[in-house]
């Protein structure tokens, strides 16, 4: 299905959801009508986004304060048409993002490693904890606050000092 049918089935059954159209297969979903807008693209069978491939975090950190710090964008397959479809939500530091896991069970460990690596929440995630750092890792390598060479680069680092899970 093109973007246009996207759009136009998206407007019948979630009115206002959709912020913006972008291009040939983006959209962008109104923070609070998130959850309800992902479950009909995946429920509604003339849509039928049955597969969540990954969730990509962007930290638009300069673009504060006069808009939200991160860019989250959820990328769809339909395994019907193969079509892509670019779903894009904005959220601050302080929102805490709606899972998507109940929908997609990919998105268990994508969300996983956004919380570990940006430090984004997510609202009913079944299990979130960090997935690629250490238990007691202090910050969120890919934000771009982090310190380049990492914290306490110029100290020793002591292996034992790490909690595993």
């Amino acid at each position: 299905m093109d973007i246009k049918g996207i759009v136009s089935r998206l407007e019948k059954t979630d009115p206002g959801a959709i912020d913006r159209v972008s291009g040939e297969n983006e959209i962008t979903l109104n923070f609070n009508d998130f959850n309800k807008a992902m479950q009909t693209l995946h429920d509604d069978k003339s849509l039928c986004f049955d597969m969540l491939v990954d969730i990509v975090a962007i930290d638009r950190i300069d673009r504060m304060p006069q808009s939200h710090r991160f860019d989250l964008v959820y990328i769809l397959l339909c395994s019907k048409d193969f079509s892509r479809l670019l779903v894009r939500l904005a959220a601050g530091e302080d929102n805490e993002v709606p899972s998507v896991s109940s929908i997609w069970a990919s998105a268990d460990w994508a969300e996983r490693e956004v919380y570990d690596l940006m430090g984004i929440t997510f609202s009913g995630h079944p299990n979130l904890r960090r997935i690629l750092t250490w238990k007691n890792f202090e910050g969120h390598p890919l934000r771009k606050d982090f310190p380049l060479e990492g914290k306490d680069f110029d100290q020793q680092f002591d292996t034992t000092s790490i909690e595993d899970y």
